[in-house]
């Protein structure tokens, strides 16, 4: 199977499954490695037998479904964010979770793939400046992929996924196992994972913060971006926090979130943007 087969397959059948083509552009080579062993494992001749196998056998959709989840994360990915992390929005997460008598923090994090971003998040909360009122933090992760959960319930990782620690953290919140690193049950705790896709369903409560980072609005067609868009508002108190990647843009036209002045892929919820139940707290 030819590159330029596969993105045409790709270019076809992504739109079929509420995704865009724009944003699997640079990591396109990921899903066609694994459709071709997917290919050679079914004994198939190419392509065109494998898109007649899609239309006669519609479980083989949630197989492909599978190639097409994009799950590069590592810890403190994004060296700018995680310093307007520590210094400002989760500091102004606290106190907006003050303010409001909760009794903990909640972060969802959206999309978490092997775990590096909630367990980021939980790092800096620990790390940035304690305050009289600081409160404890609960995390709820989420993914589809089950794979992907089982290795962030270890918490072990390769020196791949921490090289951009700051070296204090790693030292701090990591030991090493062989060639693993795995964080330090006081550092895990607070942090939850749960199987679930985002295009679906959300996790039970309202939260201070929701991160959606390079998922819904890089890979997702626009029409279901604001499905998420609504989602993720629905789960903010008012005046929560909303973290997408520095590179994605919110659909246009959405009324939902306001952007922060100077810094990129951080929004506030808008006054009376989306509905949702009432806080846990």
């Amino acid at each position: 199977m030819k590159d330029e087969e596969c993105v045409h397959f790709l270019q076809e059948i992504l739109p079929r499954l509420d995704l865009r083509w724009a944003g699997y552009r640079r990591v396109y080579q990921q899903v066609c490695k694994q459709l071709r062993r997917r290919i050679a494992e079914l004994e198939l001749p190419d392509l065109v037998a494998y898109q007649h196998r899609l239309e006669f056998e519609p479980d083989e959709w949630h197989r492909l479904e599978g190639f097409l989840r994009i799950g590069i994360s590592r810890f403190y990915r994004d060296r700018r964010l995680c310093g307007l992390l520590t210094a400002e929005v989760l500091p102004a997460v606290n106190r907006l979770a003050v303010a409001a008598g909760a009794q903990r923090a909640r972060i969802w994090s959206a999309g978490c793939a092997a775990g590096e971003e909630p367990y980021t998040l939980a790092l800096i909360w620990y790390q940035f400046p304690s305050a009289p009122a600081k409160l404890a933090l609960e995390v709820i992760a989420t993914d589809a992929d089950p794979a992907r959960l089982r290795r962030a319930r270890t918490a072990c990782y390769g020196w791949s996924s921490l090289k951009e620690l700051p070296e204090q953290i790693m030292a701090a919140a990591f030991s090493r196992h062989g060639d693993q690193y795995c964080l330090r049950p006081d550092y895990r705790q607070g942090v939850r994972f749960l199987q679930q896709d985002i295009r679906q369903e959300s996790p039970p409560g309202r939260f201070h913060l929701v991160a959606c980072r390079n998922l819904a609005f890089t890979y997702f067609a626009e029409a279901l971006q604001r499905q998420v868009a609504a989602r993720l508002a629905a789960a903010l108190v008012p005046g929560g926090y909303l973290l997408i990647g520095a590179k994605e843009s919110l659909p246009a036209g959405q009324d939902l979130f306001v952007p922060l002045p100077g810094r990129p892929g951080i929004f506030k919820k808008r006054p009376g943007g989306g509905n949702g139940n009432s806080p846990e707290d």
